[in-house]
């Protein structure tokens, strides 16, 4: 009898395991997609911050802390010296380069070298500046063809940039002058100045000054400019 009441009254099945899992999951994968996109935000909000200087510098997209820019070059005489394969090494320092004008050991010739800047830009939205070791690009038979070349890397410019301002401090008696520039590239310099320019400089806006423009010798879009001077 007890078995046949129990077969004849309808069965109370509670939640089955499946229909428990199935809305943990679905508030699983919303945690994790709500998750990623604020540390994707983050991401960017800080990666923004680390490289706005030095992708101004280079003119190229914040993707990459290190930007390299060109710093320098410079035109000197070198005797070659061992000639392995297509390459010569330059003496005194042993340099190697490819001997791509045919030279002898011995022969004395102008080889002009460069030097970049390695821009690592940190939290704080400031760069730090590592320069390279020299290396040679290019020989030339004469000077006066390597100097021709090296006008065209580095040029001297008079232009306008903006001032930001001018400021003094002093310490034990001792005042010290400095003003603050923006250049075209986006670069913040200060310089010292003395107590006449600091007088000229502090009701203006824009100051006339004197760049170095140095051009990258594979890609010449590619410039940094270095502050050399007043214009007036």
């Amino acid at each position: 009898m007890s078995n046949h009441w129990n077969q004849g009254q309808p069965r109370r099945q509670g939640p089955s395991s499946s229909s428990r899992i199935v809305p943990i999951l679905v508030v699983g994968i919303l945690c994790i997609v709500v998750l990623g996109i604020f540390v994707n935000a983050c991401a960017k909000r800080e990666g923004f911050s680390a490289l706005s200087w030095a992708s101004k510098l280079t003119g190229k997209s914040a993707g990459d802390a290190d930007e390299t820019v060109p710093w320098d070059y410079q035109l000197t005489e070198a005797t070659v010296g061992d000639l392995i394969g297509g390459d010569m090494t330059l003496l005194p320092g042993n340099e190697l380069m490819p001997n791509d004008d045919n030279y002898g050991t011995g022969d004395k010739i102008w080889v002009l070298s460069y030097m970049g800047a390695v821009l690592k830009a940190g939290a704080d939205n400031r760069a730090d500046i590592t320069l390279t070791s020299w290396k040679p690009i290019k020989s030339y038979k004469t000077k006066t063809a390597g100097e021709a070349d090296l006008a065209e890397l580095k040029l001297d410019l008079k232009t306008e940039v903006d001032l930001i301002g001018v400021y003094k401090t002093t310490y034990q008696g001792t005042a010290r002058e400095f003003a603050i520039l923006q250049l075209p590239s986006g670069q913040i310099v200060k310089q010292p100045i003395d107590e006449d320019r600091y007088a000229k400089l502090k009701p203006l806006k824009k100051v006339g000054v004197v760049l170095e423009e140095v051009h990258d010798y594979s890609h010449y879009d590619l410039a940094y400019a270095k502050f050399r001077g007043w214009a007036a």
